[in-house]
């Protein structure tokens, strides 16, 4: 492919298809967690292999993304596939990151398979005016980098941590923490007023941290915390 008409393609947000530096498309299927069935898998691989992919890669949002397709193969992929796109591109709710937690991990704390669970199937895939990612850790490790997504939760012995605000980039900043030892209700019901104030006075492409310094923490706090 000529760098002239590498240069006039896209990524083809409405395939789930995001475009690679040579002129090929990675497709994500969705998988909560990372966690897939062995079938699943297998499928993948099988689907990679039947349309010449270049690789099968772990992405940083715990997704496998078939990369190296043809643009006239994304639809066929997808049918063989059978599973739902992840999101990767566009203003909404990406896939949420979460831990083992205390399903499967020695150290963890709170359940961060269940809330992760809970918080993919409420908003995955949501339009917001920025995009907004989130992230569940199920102890003080914060492995799923709780403190760079828009919002992040840590497990304790007596609840969860939300932070707010944070993200990575070339100006990355600390989300802050906003509310304390959360039970497991506690946390979704504020989940659900940060997201819905911030879907209905966010700014076009505006990020959740920009948002709050602009609105104030305090006020922010306000409205979305439980009194």
């Amino acid at each position: 492919m000529d760098v002239k008409s590498q240069g006039t393609k896209k990524d083809l947000l409405a395939k789930g298809a995001v475009l690679q530096r040579d002129g090929t498309y990675a497709i994500a299927p969705h998988s909560p967690g990372g966690i897939l069935k062995p079938d699943e898998l297998i499928k993948i691989g099988e689907i990679a292999k039947k349309y010449n992919a270049a690789a099968v890669k772990a992405t940083s949002s715990q997704r496998l993304a078939i990369v190296g397709l043809q643009e006239e193969d994304i639809d066929n992929a997808w049918n063989d596939l059978g599973m739902d796109p992840g999101y990767a591109i566009g203003v909404c709710v990406r896939s949420i990151k979460f831990c083992p937690g205390t399903t499967f991990c020695k150290r963890g704390q709170q359940d961060s398979v269940g809330m992760g669970m809970e918080l993919d199937k409420r908003y995955h895939g949501v339009e917001l005016p920025g995009k907004f990612k989130m992230g569940v850790s199920g102890c003080v490790n914060k492995c799923m980098d709780t403190e760079f997504r828009d919002l992040g939760l840590m497990g304790t012995a007596k609840g969860f941590h939300i932070y707010a605000g944070g993200h990575g980039g070339v100006r990355a900043r600390l989300g802050q923490v906003i509310a304390e030892h959360q039970t497991g209700e506690d946390s979704l019901q504020i989940i659900d007023n940060v997201i819905s104030y911030f879907k209905e006075n966010g700014k076009k492409r505006e990020r959740l941290g920009e948002f709050i310094d602009r609105v104030g923490m305090e006020d922010f706090k306000e409205r979305v915390l439980i009194q």
